[in-house]
């Protein structure tokens, strides 16, 4: 794993949460794009090296919907970036971790993910991503 790429928290309204984290990063957010795939709308800032990934249910049947009706708002998951996602993968499976992809899928920000199972990282949901390589 390279770095932590992005930290992700979950939010009821970007409406709401993008002028606040506006002024606690004192930095503009960069990008708000959809991710139809896991009912999320994503806005997303740059602090350092370090991305904050909010993310506001489209649905009541995403994640984070279930993730904030089970827990309120908050920390949602820790994603760090690799060079490989498909050697990651392999590398964690044999490892004896439990993906929650069997193939990595398309995520925000030009992203190919993959989860890995809270319960083999005491309670944090991790994300491993990478850049989509045209």
């Amino acid at each position: 794993m390279l770095k932590v790429e992005h930290i992700g928290i979950a939010v009821r309204s970007l409406a709401d949460a993008v002028p606040l984290y506006e002024k606690l990063l004192n930095t503009p957010c960069y990008k708000q794009e959809p991710v139809q795939s896991e009912w999320v709308e994503t806005a997303f800032f740059l602090q350092g090296e370090t991305k904050i990934e909010l993310l506001e249910a489209t649905g009541p049947d995403s994640a984070i919907a279930k993730f904030i009706d089970k827990k309120g708002e908050g920390i949602h998951h820790i994603a760090f970036e690799v060079e490989d996602i498909f050697a990651e993968m392999q590398r964690l499976s044999a490892e004896g971790f439990v993906l929650l992809n069997e193939q990595p899928k398309r995520g925000a920000d030009n992203k190919l993910i993959c989860f890995v199972h809270p319960k083999n990282t005491h309670g944090v949901l991790i994300e491993i991503c990478q850049e989509i390589r045209s």
